[in-house]
């Protein structure tokens, strides 16, 4: 698991991964940093324990507005 202290934009050269998981997204806290938005992504279906807790990411008051801007530019 891991809180997300910071994002930066990377250059705009990448792939698309070929395999496809699913997520389960959590919103919970509150206090100066909250709310905690926390995404937590499960194996894809060729790992070795499919569907077992994979990554967690945490998400800051800071740090969720920062991937909103982001999204808001690559998608409109």
């Amino acid at each position: 698991m891991a809180r997300i202290e910071k994002l930066e934009i990377g250059p705009s050269d990448g792939s698309v991964h070929p395999s496809k998981v699913h997520a389960r997204v959590k919103v919970f806290g509150g206090g100066p940093d909250g709310p905690i938005v926390q995404i937590d992504t499960f194996g894809s279906a060729d790992r070795e324990i499919p569907g077992k807790l994979s990554q967690t990411i945490q998400l800051d008051k800071t740090t969720g507005r920062e991937l909103l801007a982001i999204l808001q530019r690559a998608y409109g």
